[in-house]
């Protein structure tokens, strides 16, 4: 599978498709401007960097979105803080489903453990509208430790008696898998917190690290080079490693191993419920195109959602989440 993507796919498409007003007019009189929506260029605002994983999701998608109804969507990135600065611009904007956050559930869940002040609050100023449910994350051991599966791992572990892992930051997914491990089986593995996964996996090329945990994707620089070995995936299998057992199916009992994460779009929260709804079904109906599909394929990711299930999801994980995070015992900054 090639991860190398021609950018030109993913530049938001212009108006050159027909308007397609699709609102009732009962969502009119519920505030929706003009009875139509959208009546002007929608700005999607995607709070990680240009060329990442996020980034290229909100383009794939956000082209799709501008050619169903016939309007410019606009992706601009507001990175910084670990989410927050463009959550923030977003949960202060007009809620007329013409400014949209596309993020991750670092931003929509760690950032109210980690943070003093994000600058908002998830469930006052936003409404979550679509998600994409994240990919089982690898964890990698260094060849040098013979280690295969998580029995190995903990063994080794003990053994060793001084065990580093690295995270791509305080309060990620691999930080809170350590804790859990470390908990559970009574080890003391150290974190090593890297800024992002890039870092983090040229320590692992670099033969620094034991050990490592991140996506799919960002993992095969070490993968192809043999400086790692796939020892399990955190929560859900991954279809191209499909004898790699998950954490749960190796004896790994916290709950946050049930967990997975996601990326995904937001509003402000009083954006109409017809515009919400009406996002939604654009986000599920983009899983059916084709560089959206060269996209989830890229970075082994499951489609969109739609809203109910959403939000489902999101009341399912939260407590998990929050509860792991809390137990890292990090002040918030």
């Amino acid at each position: 599978m090639s991860a190398k993507l021609d950018r030109r796919h993913f530049v938001a498409a212009g108006s050159a498709a027909l308007a397609m007003p699709f609102l009732s007019r009962s969502a009119s009189a519920q505030g929706t401007p003009q009875g139509t929506w959208p009546s002007r260029q929608i700005r999607m605002i995607c709070s990680y960097p240009a060329g990442g994983q996020t980034d290229l999701l909100a383009r794939a998608y956000g082209e799709f979105i501008s050619k169903q109804v016939g309007k410019t969507v606009v992706v601009e990135n507001k990175p910084g803080a670990a989410g927050a600065i463009g959550t923030a611009e977003v949960a202060r904007a007009e809620p007329d489903g013409h400014t949209i956050l596309c993020s991750i559930s670092t931003t929509y869940i760690m950032n109210r453990v980690v943070m003093k002040n994000p600058g908002y609050d998830m469930d006052k100023d936003l409404t979550l509208v679509s998600v994409i449910p994240g990919a089982g994350l690898l964890l990698v051991a260094n060849p040098k430790t013979g280690v295969k599966t998580l029995e190995d791992f903990v063994a080794f572990a003990r053994k060793s008696g001084k065990v580093n892992f690295g995270t791509y930051s305080a309060g990620s997914a691999p930080h809170m898998t350590i804790n859990e491990l470390n908990k559970q089986y009574g080890l003391t593995i150290e974190p090593v917190h890297y800024r992002g996964e890039a870092p983090m996996w040229t320590g692992m090329l670099e033969g620094t690290l034991d050990a490592a945990m991140g996506s799919y994707t960002a993992a095969q620089s070490v993968l192809q080079s043999d400086r790692g070995t796939v020892f399990a995936v955190h929560s859900k299998k991954v279809d191209a490693i499909p004898t790699v057992k998950t954490l749960p199916e190796q004896g790994a009992t916290s709950k946050f191993f049930t967990v997975s994460g996601f990326s995904g779009w937001a509003v402000p929260k009083a954006t109409p419920q017809p515009v919400v709804d009406r996002l939604a079904e654009l986000c599920v109906a983009a899983n059916n195109d084709p560089k959206v599909k060269e996209v989830l394929a890229t970075f082994v990711l499951e489609p969109a959602i739609g809203f109910k299930e959403t939000n489902e999801l999101y009341r399912r994980e939260l407590p998990i989440w929050i509860e792991s995070a809390k137990s890292l015992g990090l002040e918030p900054a």
